[in-house]
Formats: C-alpha cells, sequence, structure tokens
C-alpha cells in the first residue's frame, strides 16, 4: 500500500466497490490493499468505517451509501444482511459475481491460470425456495436498530447472529422458506409467550426446554414436517405447543419431538418421539422418491437438486455399462439418481444412520444395483487395496464437507484409476485446492459448470469433471 494512504482500524474513508468476494463482502482497494466491506454491493460508492486491520487485507463496515449501484435491487426483508445478504443485489449479477469468484479461485490458489466455467445455470424460482429450516429458540433476543424501544429481550425464535451463538434475531418472516413456515413461526411465539413453561433454552447456563422449531418440506409432494427439538423429554409440557399446531396447520403430516440433552447446540436428539403422523416426510427428484427423517440430509433447495444432479448426470455421459463410486455418499441421494443410468453403484459414507437412509430409499426405489459400505474415507483406501468383489470404478462421484477431501484421500484417490472424477462441492476454495493435487496426479480438468443452489445467499455450488 502506498505510504500516502494511511489505514488503521477506525479510519473513515469513501470507497467504491469494485466486486463481491467470496462469502457475500464487497470488495475494494487501495493502492491494490484490498479492504472486505460488509453489506456492500459491486457499483456501490460508500462511506466506510474500518473496523479491523490485518497485513493483507482490511474490514469495512458501511455508514452511508454515497452512490448506489445500478445493480441493487429492493429488498424484501428488513434484516437480509444477516442471513440471505445477497437480497439487495440483483440475481443476475449474483450469478456473474459467484461466477467470477469461481473462476478467481481456481485461477489464484489452484494455479489454473485458464480456468473458465464451461456454464452456470441459474434458479428459477429465487425466493421460497428452501426445503428445510432451522429456527433457535433462545433468552437473548438481538434487537435491530430499526425495532422499537423496549422490545422485549427474553424471548427469540429466530437465526442466529453472524458471529453469535447466544444472540437470535427473532424472525417473523422468511422470503427463502415457504409462506407456510411464517404460519408455523407465529403461531409457535404465540403460545410460547402465553405459557411461561415453555421456556427456551440458554446455552449459557443449560437451563430451559425449548432449543429449536425445524420445518421441512416436500416441493413435489404435500408433505410437511414440524421437528420440535427440546432439552429433556417432557410432553405435557410440550402439548399446548404441539396442539395449537396440528389444531391449526393441517397441512402438518409429521410431527417429532428430538430430545437433545446435551451442551452442543445441535438439533439432532440423542432420541426422537412421534408425536403425529410418519416419523419421515416424503420428496421426489425426478423420477425417485425419497424418504427423508429429521435427521436425514437433503439438498435443501429440492428443485435446484434435481437441475444439479442432471448436470452431473450429463457431464459423466453414461454408456450404461459404468461403475460408480459415490464418496461421501451421506443418504445415497445422488448415487441413487445416477443408478438408473449405471451398471452398478457403490456408495461409501461413515455416518451409520444415513446409509440406513439410503439403504431405505434403495428398497422403497426398487433399485438393486447399488451397494451402500460403511466407510472412514479418510483412511479407507488409504492402502490402494479395494474390498474382494467390489470392481474398480470407472467413474467416482466426490461430494465432501465443506473442508473438503482429506490430503490422504485426494494422494490415493488417482490409485482408484478411474477414468473420470466429478467433484462436486459447496466451498470453491477446498475445491480448488484439491483439484491441484489431483492435476499433479494426471487428471485434467475437462469441464466445469456452477449450479447457483441458493439465490440471494453467497453460497456457491461447483461441479468439475476431471478426466485421464
Amino acid at each position: 500500500m502506498n505510504d500516502t494512504v494511511v489505514l488503521k482500524r477506525g479510519t473513515e474513508l469513501e470507497l467504491d466497490i469494485q466486486s463481491l468476494a467470496y462469502g457475500g463482502m464487497g470488495v475494494a482497494k487501495i493502492d491494490n490493499f484490498v479492504i472486505f466491506v460488509k453489506n456492500a454491493i459491486p457499483g456501490q460508492k460508500v462511506f466506510a468505517y474500518v473496523y479491523k486491520k490485518r497485513k493483507g487485507y482490511a474490514e469495512a463496515s458501511v455508514k452511508e451509501v454515497l452512490k448506489e449501484s445500478e445493480y441493487a435491487e429492493k429488498v424484501h426483508c428488513n434484516h437480509y444482511y444477516i442471513c440471505s445478504k445477497l437480497q439487495s443485489l440483483s440475481y443476475d449479477q449474483q450469478i456473474i459475481e459467484k461466477a467470477n469468484q469461481v473462476e478467481d479461485t481456481f485461477r489464484r490458489l489452484g494455479g489454473f491460470l485458464k480456468f473458465s466455467l464451461d456454464n452456470t445455470v441459474i434458479a428459477k424460482q429465487i425466493f421460497n425456495y428452501r426445503n428445510k429450516m432451522e429456527f433457535t429458540f433462545s433468552p437473548h433476543r438481538w434487537v435491530l436498530d430499526s425495532e422499537p424501544e423496549g422490545v422485549d429481550r427474553s424471548f427469540a425464535l429466530g437465526l442466529h447472529m453472524t458471529g453469535r451463538y447466544d444472540k437470535i434475531l427473532d424472525i417473523h418472516s422468511c422470503h427463502i422458506q415457504p409462506k407456510i413456515g411464517d404460519r408455523i413461526l407465529s403461531i409457535a411465539r404465540d403460545v410460547c409467550l402465553k405459557n411461561p413453561q415453555l421456556r427456551p433454552y440458554d446455552p449459557k447456563t443449560h437451563i430451559g426446554f425449548l432449543r429449536f422449531l425445524m420445518i421441512r418440506y416436500g416441493f413435489n409432494t404435500p408433505d410437511l414436517m414440524v421437528n420440535i427439538v427440546t432439552s429433556y423429554n417432557d410432553m405435557n409440557k410440550l402439548s399446548p405447543l404441539t396442539d395449537r399446531l396440528l389444531e391449526e396447520v393441517p397441512e402438518i403430516t409429521s410431527m417429532v419431538n428430538n430430545v437433545n440433552t446435551r451442551k452442543a447446540d445441535v438439533a439432532f436428539g440423542e432420541y426422537e418421539t412421534l408425536l403425529y403422523g410418519n416419523p419421515y416426510i416424503h420428496e421426489k427428484l425426478g423420477d425417485l422418491t425419497y424418504e427423508i427423517s429429521a435427521n436425514s440430509f437433503f439438498q435443501t433447495n429440492t428443485l435446484q437438486g434435481e437441475v444439479l444432479y442432471k448436470e452431473v448426470e450429463k457431464l459423466i455421459d453414461f454408456k450404461g455399462d459404468e461403475i460408480v463410486y459415490d464418496l461421501y455418499c451421506g443418504t445415497g441421494t445422488i448415487g441413487l439418481f445416477l443408478a438408473q443410468n449405471a451398471k452398478e453403484v457403490y456408495g461409501f459414507e461413515v455416518i451409520r444412520s444415513a446409509l440406513e437412509d439410503a439403504e431405505k430409499n434403495a428398497d422403497f426405489n426398487n433399485i438393486e444395483n447399488v451397494q451402500f459400505l460403511k466407510a472412514n474415507l479418510d483412511t479407507y483406501f488409504k492402502s490402494g487395496q479395494l474390498p474382494k468383489k467390489i470392481p474398480r470404478p470407472d467413474v467416482v462421484i466426490v461430494d465432501p464437507p465443506r473442508a473438503g477431501m482429506h490430503p490422504d484421500m485426494t494422494q490415493y484417490l488417482p490409485k482408484l484409476k478411474a477414468k473420470k472424477i466429478v467433484y462436486v462441492s459447496c466451498n470453491p476454495t477446498t475445491q480448488a485446492r484439491d483439484a491441484k493435487i489431483l492435476h499433479d496426479k494426471g487428471y485434467k480438468i475437462n469441464k466445469a459448470v456452477m449450479v447457483d443452489m441458493f439465490p440471494h445467499t453467497p453460497h456457491i455450488e461447483n461441479i468439475v469433471l476431471f478426466s485421464k
């Protein structure tokens, strides 16, 4: 940075926002020194306050928008910048910025200097698309500056404030979930405020009853699940809430109570009680029907999930005789979807409950050319030896967690000698890192397709086809 520019914590200055960084912050530069600006979008000129200064970058927040961007969009809610983040940016520009982020990441971090996406697939439905929402009950409500004085801070039902495990923003409407979810939220809040025994759980003191309200929606089916997570089992205490929801929301087809007595702040119970209907909902992707329980993993955007899997299918270009390995297969959604075109599919997953769901869904859809195996992929293939009776793969599907593949997995993946590797990722940073290793092991990038799974959020889903 030029010596004439003095930049430190507390500095206030005018900035031109040039682009969008991975994660959703605006990017400005002063003499090639990068400043990430919270809640800013490309094309804006802003007056900003620097709240963090590091050796290679700074972070700032907007105090005033001096000139609005040509890409600015009218927002639907007053808290978009906390959860959806990009709602103020036109959808067309969101796609451009996300595509630029993927390409920049592969060029800069992966060393693929000529990398470019072959296609970007937009979402047709950009609001009310999420099929699962998880709301938190809390006695520590975060109050926005725009809210009136005197707001009761002792109860909230909503979403975590960014970077705060202990503060919850009270949510009355969410524009990325189906509208019926707002009605469920309203009823739950009203019941809890009228019944003092329905006390929200406090993660600081570990006192309280209600922890989470999770809703799963069927998009291609009429199913609707409400999962209430509590800190202990007490059906009598819970009944005012469950009775009212079932009475006023007849669309509910499943209601369960997960009990989490642990301190861990997760909506995953140690055991589950069925309160109404079935312990699962059904959802359809293509010709397949999936059974989804409260704690099952399933693509969070049903409509785009099907689009994503069809893009994977196109990249593989099945001939019908392929042996496919589905690594990190979870509940087997992608493997089952592809099995219709492959000779055999083998899914590998470490979580037993996920494998049980996968096997159940294979049986439900009468799919017989799929086999699921319990495997810790950090070590499973390390010896280079495959289990007996399992043929070597022609195609490997990799869909790891955000952290990407374990370094050992990336190193010995080429030893499987598959002709094609299809890497699906929700984190282009770790995908680019792993891609470099695969490239050094003899696999070249053949095609890359970005599928926008989560409009108005910074999240990115990217597919890369590697071939020998």
